[in-house]
């Protein structure tokens, strides 16, 4: 059964910012609550973020680590990046570490931002091939990619942290706690 999720607005506006962190798109799907059950979270998310301005990807990726680096700091949207690029299959392939450097720098001379990609799911070898395609894109579909995996990345996130979904896979799990809905 679905669990309506009804929560104060301060803490949704708290989990949407660590989801993604764009003003608007907080804001917009913050007016959208409460929400019967987490799809109609998922596409009041959807709908805010189709699609992101190319300031809003700055504002977004201002508080994403680059694909393959640690995050630096303490927090719920970092504690998310560690989880994610975890469970993304990084492995420590001295060739795979240094095609994604060496990508990640020329993606970032290229298009003048971090690559931001959902790693959750994906291998290194697949963030690789991603990235390389993604290289030969004109700059206003790359910019409409970047966009969209920024949402994907708060979709999944969402997911998490209202619905038991694993930011891993976007599946069901056992173990995560959807937050109770106020009485």
């Amino acid at each position: 059964m679905a669990t309506m999720i009804d929560v104060p607005e301060s803490e949704l506006r708290e989990h949407l910012a660590t989801a993604l962190s764009v003003q608007r798109w907080v804001d917009d799907v913050a007016a959208a609550a409460p929400f019967d059950d987490v799809e109609g979270l998922v596409e009041a998310a959807e709908h805010a973020g189709d699609p992101l301005s190319a300031a809003e990807i700055d504002e977004a990726l201002a508080h994403h680590p680059r694909i393959g680096e640690k995050p630096v700091g303490e927090g719920a949207a970092q504690d998310f990046s560690r989880r994610e690029q975890q469970a993304s299959q990084l492995t420590d392939d001295p060739h795979e570490v240094k095609a994604l450097a060496e990508g990640n720098a020329t993606y970032e001379e290229r298009f003048g931002r971090v690559f931001v990609i959902r790693a959750a799911g994906r291998s290194k070898a697949e963030i690789i091939d991603e990235l390389e395609r993604r290289l030969k894109l004109d700059d206003e579909t790359e910019k409409q990619e970047a966009g969209e995996q920024l949402v994907e990345i708060a979709v999944l996130r969402l997911r998490q942290t209202f619905g038991g979904r694993s930011a891993e896979t976007g599946r069901s799990t056992e173990t995560a706690s959807p937050i109770a809905p106020v009485a």
